[in-house]
Protein backbone atom coordinates (compact mmCIF):
# COMPACT_ATOMS: atom_id res chain seq x y z
CA UNK A 1 0.00 0.00 0.00
CA UNK A 2 1.79 3.46 -0.71
CA UNK A 3 1.61 6.47 1.32
CA UNK A 4 -0.32 9.69 0.33
CA UNK A 5 2.71 12.33 0.29
CA UNK A 6 6.32 12.18 0.76
CA UNK A 7 6.06 14.10 4.38
CA UNK A 8 7.20 13.91 8.13
CA UNK A 9 4.20 11.28 9.62
CA UNK A 10 4.26 9.65 12.46
CA UNK A 11 6.18 6.33 12.66
CA UNK A 12 3.21 4.39 14.08
CA UNK A 13 0.79 5.42 11.25
CA UNK A 14 3.70 4.79 8.57
CA UNK A 15 3.62 1.51 9.98
CA UNK A 16 -0.52 1.00 10.14
CA UNK A 17 -0.42 1.97 6.70
CA UNK A 18 2.59 0.64 4.82
CA UNK A 19 3.29 -2.57 7.00
CA UNK A 20 0.64 -4.16 8.71
CA UNK A 21 -1.16 -5.77 6.46
CA UNK A 22 2.04 -8.47 6.35
CA UNK A 23 3.69 -8.09 9.93
CA UNK A 24 0.18 -7.36 11.94
CA UNK A 25 -1.69 -4.39 13.51
CA UNK A 26 0.29 -5.24 16.89
CA UNK A 27 4.13 -5.94 15.09
CA UNK A 28 3.94 -9.63 16.15
CA UNK A 29 3.64 -10.87 12.81
CA UNK A 30 1.42 -11.87 10.10
CA UNK A 31 2.41 -13.30 6.81
CA UNK A 32 5.72 -11.30 7.61
CA UNK A 33 7.82 -11.46 10.83
CA UNK A 34 7.66 -10.05 14.03
CA UNK A 35 9.25 -6.48 14.32
CA UNK A 36 9.98 -6.28 17.61
CA UNK A 37 13.31 -5.14 19.19
CA UNK A 38 13.87 -9.49 20.22
CA UNK A 39 13.38 -9.95 16.41
CA UNK A 40 15.40 -7.66 14.81
CA UNK A 41 18.64 -7.71 17.25
CA UNK A 42 20.13 -9.67 14.13
CA UNK A 43 19.80 -6.93 12.07
CA UNK A 44 22.11 -4.24 13.86
CA UNK A 45 22.48 -0.45 12.64
CA UNK A 46 20.85 0.41 9.41
CA UNK A 47 20.37 -2.90 7.86
CA UNK A 48 16.81 -2.21 9.61
CA UNK A 49 16.08 0.94 7.32
CA UNK A 50 18.03 -1.13 4.43
CA UNK A 51 15.66 -3.42 4.30
CA UNK A 52 12.69 -1.18 4.02
CA UNK A 53 14.31 0.80 1.46
CA UNK A 54 15.48 -1.94 -0.61
CA UNK A 55 13.33 -5.03 0.43
CA UNK A 56 14.58 -8.33 0.06
CA UNK A 57 15.29 -9.72 -3.21
CA UNK A 58 12.81 -13.78 -3.38
CA UNK A 59 10.46 -12.62 -0.62
CA UNK A 60 7.52 -11.11 -0.63
CA UNK A 61 9.00 -7.91 1.02
CA UNK A 62 8.80 -4.91 -1.45
CA UNK A 63 11.04 -1.64 -1.75
CA UNK A 64 9.52 1.37 -0.14
CA UNK A 65 12.22 4.00 -1.41
CA UNK A 66 9.61 5.48 -3.73
CA UNK A 67 6.75 5.49 -1.76
CA UNK A 68 8.78 7.15 1.76
CA UNK A 69 11.40 9.65 2.43
CA UNK A 70 14.87 8.89 3.75
CA UNK A 71 13.56 10.52 7.02
CA UNK A 72 10.24 8.98 7.27
CA UNK A 73 12.29 5.47 6.88
CA UNK A 74 14.11 6.57 9.24
CA UNK A 75 11.59 6.84 12.15
CA UNK A 76 10.24 4.22 11.12
CA UNK A 77 12.91 1.82 11.11
CA UNK A 78 14.06 3.89 15.04
CA UNK A 79 10.52 3.15 16.00
CA UNK A 80 10.25 -0.73 15.06
CA UNK A 81 13.54 -1.33 17.51
CA UNK A 82 11.27 0.36 20.83
CA UNK A 83 9.34 -1.95 22.93
CA UNK A 84 6.09 -3.03 22.80
CA UNK A 85 3.58 -1.01 25.58
CA UNK A 86 2.04 -4.53 26.07
CA UNK A 87 2.23 -8.03 25.18
CA UNK A 88 -0.42 -9.51 23.81
CA UNK A 89 -1.74 -12.86 25.94
CA UNK A 90 -0.21 -16.08 24.22
CA UNK A 91 -1.03 -19.41 25.22
CA UNK A 92 -2.97 -22.62 24.58
CA UNK A 93 -5.71 -20.52 22.83
CA UNK A 94 -3.66 -18.38 20.81
CA UNK A 95 -1.16 -21.11 19.98
CA UNK A 96 -3.84 -23.46 18.51
CA UNK A 97 -5.78 -20.75 16.70
CA UNK A 98 -2.26 -19.96 14.88
CA UNK A 99 -1.89 -23.49 13.54
CA UNK A 100 -1.65 -24.09 9.74
CA UNK A 101 -1.72 -27.47 8.49
CA UNK A 102 -0.78 -28.06 4.45
CA UNK A 103 -4.08 -29.32 2.54
CA UNK A 104 -1.82 -30.65 0.25
CA UNK A 105 0.11 -32.64 2.59
CA UNK A 106 -0.24 -36.49 1.45
CA UNK A 107 1.58 -38.60 3.66
CA UNK A 108 3.81 -41.39 1.48
CA UNK A 109 4.82 -45.02 2.40
CA UNK A 110 8.28 -44.66 1.30
CA UNK A 111 10.25 -41.66 0.54
CA UNK A 112 9.69 -40.07 -2.95
CA UNK A 113 13.78 -40.32 -3.53
CA UNK A 114 16.40 -43.43 -3.69
CA UNK A 115 19.18 -42.20 -1.60
CA UNK A 116 20.45 -43.40 1.98
CA UNK A 117 17.72 -42.31 4.43
CA UNK A 118 19.55 -42.03 7.31
CA UNK A 119 22.63 -40.10 4.97
CA UNK A 120 20.00 -37.32 4.44
CA UNK A 121 21.42 -33.36 5.30
CA UNK A 122 19.45 -30.26 5.93
CA UNK A 123 21.71 -27.09 5.12
CA UNK A 124 19.75 -23.86 6.20
CA UNK A 125 20.02 -21.06 3.60
CA UNK A 126 19.08 -17.37 6.20
CA UNK A 127 20.20 -15.56 3.16
CA UNK A 128 16.15 -15.89 1.92
CA UNK A 129 15.37 -18.22 4.77
CA UNK A 130 15.04 -21.85 3.02
CA UNK A 131 16.26 -25.11 3.93
CA UNK A 132 17.75 -27.30 0.91
CA UNK A 133 17.87 -31.25 1.55
CA UNK A 134 21.12 -33.08 0.06
CA UNK A 135 21.76 -36.32 -0.60
CA UNK A 136 24.91 -37.37 2.12
CA UNK A 137 26.06 -39.42 -0.59
CA UNK A 138 25.64 -37.83 -3.85
CA UNK A 139 25.35 -33.56 -2.63
CA UNK A 140 22.38 -33.57 -4.78
CA UNK A 141 19.66 -31.25 -3.96
CA UNK A 142 16.57 -32.98 -3.16
CA UNK A 143 14.39 -30.15 -2.39
CA UNK A 144 14.85 -26.58 -1.28
CA UNK A 145 11.77 -25.31 0.68
CA UNK A 146 11.07 -22.15 2.22
CA UNK A 147 10.87 -21.54 6.19
CA UNK A 148 9.52 -18.84 8.48
CA UNK A 149 11.33 -15.95 9.17
CA UNK A 150 14.75 -16.45 10.41
CA UNK A 151 15.66 -20.15 11.86
CA UNK A 152 16.90 -20.31 15.22
CA UNK A 153 18.56 -22.96 17.47
CA UNK A 154 19.04 -26.70 15.41
CA UNK A 155 16.52 -28.13 13.57
CA UNK A 156 14.67 -31.26 15.10
CA UNK A 157 14.14 -34.93 13.78
CA UNK A 158 11.96 -37.44 14.97
CA UNK A 159 13.70 -40.65 16.15
CA UNK A 160 13.53 -42.28 12.96
CA UNK A 161 14.50 -39.16 10.67
CA UNK A 162 11.58 -38.83 8.35
CA UNK A 163 10.02 -35.85 10.30
CA UNK A 164 12.28 -32.63 11.03
CA UNK A 165 10.94 -29.50 13.13
CA UNK A 166 12.51 -26.24 12.54
CA UNK A 167 11.72 -23.09 14.50
CA UNK A 168 11.74 -19.68 14.22
CA UNK A 169 12.95 -16.67 16.18
CA UNK A 170 9.98 -15.27 16.22
CA UNK A 171 8.46 -18.56 17.20
CA UNK A 172 6.71 -20.47 14.38
CA UNK A 173 7.21 -24.22 14.38
CA UNK A 174 6.82 -25.86 10.97
CA UNK A 175 6.57 -29.51 10.56
CA UNK A 176 8.49 -31.38 7.39
CA UNK A 177 8.09 -34.69 6.05
CA UNK A 178 11.72 -35.87 4.21
CA UNK A 179 10.23 -38.96 2.29
CA UNK A 180 7.43 -36.72 0.96
CA UNK A 181 9.19 -33.62 0.70
CA UNK A 182 6.00 -31.32 2.07
CA UNK A 183 5.63 -29.00 4.20
CA UNK A 184 2.70 -31.09 6.62
CA UNK A 185 2.61 -27.64 8.58
CA UNK A 186 3.12 -24.93 11.28
CA UNK A 187 2.29 -23.47 14.25
CA UNK A 188 3.05 -20.16 16.62
CA UNK A 189 4.30 -21.50 19.61
CA UNK A 190 5.72 -18.20 20.74
CA UNK A 191 6.21 -14.46 19.75
CA UNK A 192 10.17 -14.57 20.58
CA UNK A 193 11.73 -18.10 21.12
CA UNK A 194 15.28 -19.46 21.16
CA UNK A 195 15.05 -23.34 20.33
CA UNK A 196 13.41 -26.19 20.36
CA UNK A 197 14.20 -30.16 22.04
CA UNK A 198 12.07 -33.83 21.20
CA UNK A 199 11.52 -36.01 23.27
CA UNK A 200 13.22 -39.14 22.82
CA UNK A 201 9.91 -41.00 21.88
CA UNK A 202 9.02 -38.70 19.57
CA UNK A 203 5.58 -37.87 20.91
CA UNK A 204 6.81 -34.61 22.28
CA UNK A 205 8.59 -31.06 21.00
CA UNK A 206 9.20 -28.49 24.01
CA UNK A 207 10.22 -24.73 22.52
CA UNK A 208 11.82 -22.24 24.41
CA UNK A 209 10.44 -18.78 24.71
CA UNK A 210 11.48 -15.56 25.88
CA UNK A 211 8.40 -14.07 25.08
CA UNK A 212 6.63 -14.60 26.83
CA UNK A 213 8.07 -16.24 29.60
CA UNK A 214 7.13 -20.20 28.92
CA UNK A 215 8.00 -23.72 28.00
CA UNK A 216 5.00 -24.72 25.22
CA UNK A 217 4.98 -28.27 24.56
CA UNK A 218 3.56 -29.21 21.36
CA UNK A 219 2.38 -32.76 20.28
CA UNK A 220 4.44 -33.63 17.10
CA UNK A 221 1.90 -35.73 15.56
CA UNK A 222 -0.71 -32.78 14.76
CA UNK A 223 1.32 -30.04 16.06
CA UNK A 224 -1.56 -28.93 18.75
CA UNK A 225 -0.59 -27.88 22.22
CA UNK A 226 0.36 -30.47 24.80
CA UNK A 227 1.15 -27.56 27.63
CA UNK A 228 2.18 -24.40 28.47
CA UNK A 229 4.19 -24.02 31.34
CA UNK A 230 4.52 -20.60 32.86
CA UNK A 231 8.42 -20.29 34.01
CA UNK A 232 8.54 -18.46 37.65
CA UNK A 233 11.04 -19.25 39.61
CA UNK A 234 11.01 -20.78 43.37
CA UNK A 235 10.12 -17.10 44.83
CA UNK A 236 8.24 -16.47 41.83
CA UNK A 237 10.26 -14.40 39.49
CA UNK A 238 9.32 -14.81 35.56
CA UNK A 239 12.07 -16.05 33.49
CA UNK A 240 13.17 -16.28 29.93
CA UNK A 241 13.93 -19.61 28.73
CA UNK A 242 17.35 -19.38 27.66
CA UNK A 243 17.30 -23.32 26.13
CA UNK A 244 15.40 -26.79 26.28
CA UNK A 245 17.40 -29.87 26.13
CA UNK A 246 15.73 -33.75 26.25
CA UNK A 247 17.84 -35.82 28.16
CA UNK A 248 16.74 -39.45 26.69
CA UNK A 249 17.47 -41.61 30.01
CA UNK A 250 15.47 -39.50 32.16
CA UNK A 251 12.67 -38.86 29.50
CA UNK A 252 12.76 -35.29 30.55
CA UNK A 253 13.35 -32.04 29.28
CA UNK A 254 16.09 -29.70 30.84
CA UNK A 255 15.49 -25.84 30.72
CA UNK A 256 18.19 -23.74 31.05
CA UNK A 257 16.84 -20.51 32.64
CA UNK A 258 17.90 -16.88 32.07
CA UNK A 259 16.27 -14.93 35.03
CA UNK A 260 16.46 -17.14 38.05
CA UNK A 261 19.04 -19.36 39.23
CA UNK A 262 17.68 -22.30 38.62
CA UNK A 263 17.40 -25.33 36.34
CA UNK A 264 13.98 -26.96 35.55
CA UNK A 265 13.56 -30.59 34.35
CA UNK A 266 10.22 -31.68 33.06
CA UNK A 267 9.08 -35.46 32.56
CA UNK A 268 7.44 -36.61 29.70
CA UNK A 269 7.37 -40.02 30.63
CA UNK A 270 4.67 -42.53 30.94
CA UNK A 271 6.21 -43.17 34.59
CA UNK A 272 6.96 -41.25 37.46
CA UNK A 273 10.82 -40.68 37.89
CA UNK A 274 12.92 -43.42 39.69
CA UNK A 275 16.33 -40.97 39.86
CA UNK A 276 16.32 -40.80 43.47
CA UNK A 277 14.23 -37.60 43.91
CA UNK A 278 12.36 -38.73 47.56
CA UNK A 279 13.31 -34.87 48.82
CA UNK A 280 11.95 -33.53 45.70
CA UNK A 281 8.41 -35.06 46.10
CA UNK A 282 6.61 -31.62 47.30
CA UNK A 283 7.83 -29.87 43.87
CA UNK A 284 5.12 -29.28 41.50
CA UNK A 285 3.88 -32.21 40.11
CA UNK A 286 5.78 -34.74 41.62
CA UNK A 287 3.35 -35.28 44.56
CA UNK A 288 0.95 -35.98 42.06
CA UNK A 289 2.41 -38.79 39.22
CA UNK A 290 -1.29 -38.37 37.40
CA UNK A 291 -0.52 -34.36 36.97
CA UNK A 292 0.61 -34.33 32.94
CA UNK A 293 4.41 -32.86 32.61
CA UNK A 294 5.56 -32.63 36.45
CA UNK A 295 8.31 -30.63 37.10
CA UNK A 296 10.95 -30.34 39.15
CA UNK A 297 13.28 -26.86 40.10
CA UNK A 298 17.10 -26.93 41.05
CA UNK A 299 18.17 -24.15 42.64
CA UNK A 300 22.17 -23.52 41.41
CA UNK A 301 24.62 -21.03 42.78
CA UNK A 302 24.17 -18.98 39.94
CA UNK A 303 22.78 -18.35 36.74
CA UNK A 304 23.32 -20.95 34.42
CA UNK A 305 21.76 -20.07 30.65
CA UNK A 306 24.21 -22.79 28.44
CA UNK A 307 24.25 -26.37 29.24
CA UNK A 308 26.40 -29.53 27.87
CA UNK A 309 25.52 -32.74 29.36
CA UNK A 310 27.63 -36.22 29.82
CA UNK A 311 26.93 -39.14 28.50
CA UNK A 312 24.84 -40.50 30.78
CA UNK A 313 22.77 -37.37 31.52
CA UNK A 314 23.01 -37.43 35.14
CA UNK A 315 25.37 -34.43 35.14
CA UNK A 316 25.14 -30.80 33.69
CA UNK A 317 28.10 -28.70 32.71
CA UNK A 318 26.83 -25.46 32.73
CA UNK A 319 28.22 -21.71 31.86
CA UNK A 320 28.24 -18.99 34.50
CA UNK A 321 26.74 -15.55 32.75
CA UNK A 322 29.65 -13.58 34.29
CA UNK A 323 31.72 -15.64 32.05
CA UNK A 324 34.61 -16.56 34.29
CA UNK A 325 33.73 -20.24 34.76
CA UNK A 326 31.20 -22.57 35.18
CA UNK A 327 30.06 -25.84 37.40
CA UNK A 328 28.74 -29.48 37.12
CA UNK A 329 24.82 -29.88 38.71
CA UNK A 330 24.35 -33.91 39.52
CA UNK A 331 20.64 -33.91 38.38
CA UNK A 332 19.87 -36.82 40.51
CA UNK A 333 20.84 -34.89 43.81
CA UNK A 334 20.00 -31.63 42.53
CA UNK A 335 22.74 -29.79 43.79
CA UNK A 336 26.61 -28.83 42.37
CA UNK A 337 29.59 -31.61 42.57
CA UNK A 338 32.03 -29.04 40.87
CA UNK A 339 33.36 -26.10 39.51
CA UNK A 340 34.77 -25.69 35.99
CA UNK A 341 38.02 -23.57 35.08
CA UNK A 342 36.02 -21.60 32.04
CA UNK A 343 37.17 -18.35 32.06
CA UNK A 344 36.18 -16.59 28.14
CA UNK A 345 32.55 -17.10 28.26
CA UNK A 346 32.61 -20.73 26.33
CA UNK A 347 29.80 -21.85 24.41
CA UNK A 348 28.82 -24.91 26.00
CA UNK A 349 25.88 -25.23 23.16
CA UNK A 350 28.64 -26.06 20.90
CA UNK A 351 30.33 -28.92 22.95
CA UNK A 352 31.54 -32.02 21.50
CA UNK A 353 33.15 -35.10 23.47
CA UNK A 354 35.26 -37.52 21.99
CA UNK A 355 37.94 -40.59 23.71
CA UNK A 356 40.82 -39.56 24.57
CA UNK A 357 43.24 -42.66 26.26
CA UNK A 358 41.05 -44.33 28.90
CA UNK A 359 38.70 -41.15 28.99
CA UNK A 360 36.18 -39.13 27.69
CA UNK A 361 36.83 -35.10 27.18
CA UNK A 362 34.98 -32.57 25.96
CA UNK A 363 35.82 -29.62 24.34
CA UNK A 364 33.79 -25.82 23.89
CA UNK A 365 34.67 -22.81 22.03
CA UNK A 366 34.72 -19.24 23.66
CA UNK A 367 33.00 -16.60 22.43
CA UNK A 368 35.23 -14.05 24.13
CA UNK A 369 38.31 -14.75 23.55
CA UNK A 370 40.36 -17.24 21.50
CA UNK A 371 41.08 -20.49 23.45
CA UNK A 372 39.07 -23.74 23.19
CA UNK A 373 39.15 -25.42 26.71
CA UNK A 374 39.23 -29.57 26.68
CA UNK A 375 37.73 -30.98 29.85
CA UNK A 376 38.33 -34.26 31.55
CA UNK A 377 34.83 -35.49 31.79
CA UNK A 378 35.69 -37.93 34.78
CA UNK A 379 37.45 -35.06 36.87
CA UNK A 380 36.13 -32.24 35.53
CA UNK A 381 39.62 -30.67 35.11
CA UNK A 382 40.92 -28.88 32.20
CA UNK A 383 43.35 -31.17 30.38
CA UNK A 384 44.07 -28.03 27.95
CA UNK A 385 43.51 -24.85 26.70
CA UNK A 386 43.89 -24.79 22.96
CA UNK A 387 44.43 -21.30 21.51
CA UNK A 388 42.92 -20.15 18.18
CA UNK A 389 43.04 -16.91 16.02
CA UNK A 390 39.77 -15.75 17.85
CA UNK A 391 36.73 -16.36 19.63
CA UNK A 392 34.53 -19.21 18.07
CA UNK A 393 31.33 -19.91 17.94
CA UNK A 394 31.12 -24.39 16.75
CA UNK A 395 33.34 -27.57 17.17
CA UNK A 396 32.21 -30.82 15.06
CA UNK A 397 33.91 -34.24 14.82
CA UNK A 398 32.91 -37.45 14.06
CA UNK A 399 33.87 -41.07 15.91
CA UNK A 400 35.37 -42.44 12.65
CA UNK A 401 37.13 -38.66 12.19
CA UNK A 402 41.00 -38.34 13.92
CA UNK A 403 39.95 -34.37 13.62
CA UNK A 404 38.13 -31.57 15.52
CA UNK A 405 36.92 -28.52 13.14
CA UNK A 406 36.71 -26.01 14.98
CA UNK A 407 35.60 -22.01 13.24
CA UNK A 408 36.81 -18.24 14.80
CA UNK A 409 33.22 -16.87 14.00
CA UNK A 410 34.50 -13.72 15.37
CA UNK A 411 36.94 -11.25 14.84
CA UNK A 412 39.05 -10.52 11.92
CA UNK A 413 39.51 -14.12 11.44
CA UNK A 414 36.58 -15.26 10.26
CA UNK A 415 37.61 -16.86 7.57
CA UNK A 416 40.48 -19.59 8.73
CA UNK A 417 39.06 -23.12 10.15
CA UNK A 418 41.69 -25.18 12.54
CA UNK A 419 41.68 -28.90 12.12
CA UNK A 420 42.77 -30.06 15.58
CA UNK A 421 44.20 -33.73 16.34
CA UNK A 422 41.77 -35.72 18.48
CA UNK A 423 45.16 -37.23 20.18
CA UNK A 424 47.67 -34.75 20.51
CA UNK A 425 45.25 -31.95 20.87
CA UNK A 426 47.43 -30.05 18.34
CA UNK A 427 45.87 -27.86 15.43
CA UNK A 428 47.39 -29.21 12.54
CA UNK A 429 46.45 -27.09 9.82
CA UNK A 430 44.59 -23.99 9.59
CA UNK A 431 42.40 -23.64 6.37
CA UNK A 432 41.31 -20.28 4.48
CA UNK A 433 38.80 -21.80 1.06
CA UNK A 434 37.31 -18.07 0.89
CA UNK A 435 40.07 -15.11 1.62
CA UNK A 436 37.85 -12.49 3.64
CA UNK A 437 34.52 -14.67 3.54
CA UNK A 438 33.08 -15.70 7.38
CA UNK A 439 33.45 -19.78 7.38
CA UNK A 440 31.80 -21.58 9.98
CA UNK A 441 29.84 -24.37 11.02
CA UNK A 442 30.63 -27.95 10.20
CA UNK A 443 28.85 -31.02 9.57
CA UNK A 444 29.87 -34.45 8.78
CA UNK A 445 27.93 -37.26 6.72
CA UNK A 446 26.82 -40.54 8.34
CA UNK A 447 30.07 -42.35 7.77
CA UNK A 448 32.27 -39.21 8.28
CA UNK A 449 34.28 -39.33 5.28
CA UNK A 450 33.05 -35.62 4.22
CA UNK A 451 33.07 -32.21 6.20
CA UNK A 452 30.77 -30.03 4.90
CA UNK A 453 31.72 -26.39 6.03
CA UNK A 454 29.39 -23.17 5.34
CA UNK A 455 30.91 -20.20 3.71
CA UNK A 456 28.52 -17.68 5.84
CA UNK A 457 27.88 -15.15 2.68
CA UNK A 458 25.11 -14.36 0.79
CA UNK A 459 26.74 -15.42 -2.18
CA UNK A 460 27.85 -18.12 -0.43
CA UNK A 461 28.70 -22.12 -0.72
CA UNK A 462 29.00 -25.11 1.33
CA UNK A 463 32.16 -26.37 0.91
CA UNK A 464 32.66 -30.38 0.41
CA UNK A 465 35.57 -30.99 2.15
CA UNK A 466 37.50 -34.87 2.30
CA UNK A 467 37.54 -35.31 5.98
CA UNK A 468 41.02 -37.48 5.88
CA UNK A 469 43.03 -35.37 3.14
CA UNK A 470 41.52 -31.75 4.15
CA UNK A 471 40.50 -31.47 0.60
CA UNK A 472 37.62 -29.89 -1.07
CA UNK A 473 35.76 -31.78 -3.57
CA UNK A 474 32.75 -30.09 -4.44
CA UNK A 475 31.23 -26.90 -3.91
CA UNK A 476 27.51 -25.68 -3.44
CA UNK A 477 26.09 -22.59 -4.19
CA UNK A 478 23.69 -21.36 -1.18
CA UNK A 479 22.13 -18.52 0.04
CA UNK A 480 24.34 -17.56 2.99
CA UNK A 481 24.50 -20.92 4.66
CA UNK A 482 24.71 -21.74 8.41
CA UNK A 483 24.01 -24.76 10.14
CA UNK A 484 24.07 -28.38 8.37
CA UNK A 485 22.20 -31.39 10.36
CA UNK A 486 23.02 -34.96 9.09
CA UNK A 487 19.93 -37.09 10.20
CA UNK A 488 21.92 -40.28 10.91
CA UNK A 489 24.34 -37.89 13.48
CA UNK A 490 21.41 -35.96 14.99
CA UNK A 491 18.85 -38.99 15.85
CA UNK A 492 22.20 -41.48 16.88
CA UNK A 493 23.90 -38.42 19.08
CA UNK A 494 27.16 -38.50 17.33
CA UNK A 495 30.10 -37.83 19.66
CA UNK A 496 31.16 -35.29 17.54
CA UNK A 497 27.97 -34.00 17.19
CA UNK A 498 26.31 -31.17 19.87
CA UNK A 499 23.23 -32.45 21.40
Amino acid sequence: MLIGSPVLADPEALYQENCASCHGENRLGGTGPALIPETLKRMRGPKVANVITEGRTATQMPAFAEDMTADQITELAAWLKTPLDELPAWGEEQINASREMNPDYVQVDAPVWSSDPMNITLAVETGDHHVSVLDGDTFDVLDRFPTPFAVHGGPKFDPKGRFVFIMSRDGWVQKYDIYALKEVGRVRAGLNSRNIAMSADGKWLAVANYLPNTLTILSTEDLTVATVREVKGKDGTPSRVSAVYQAPPRESFVLALKDVPEIWEIFYGKNPPQFGFAHDWRTEGLAHTDIPFPLRKITTPDYLDDFFFDQTYEYVMGASRSGEGGQVIDLVIGQKVADLDLPGMPHLGSGITWKYGDTTVMATPHLKDGTISVIDMKTWETVKRIETMGPGFFMRSHENSRYVWADVFFGPNRDKMHVIDKETLEIIKTLAPVPGATVAHVEFTKDGKYALVSVWEDDGEVLVYDAETLEIVKRLSMRKPSGKYNVWNKITFSEGTSH
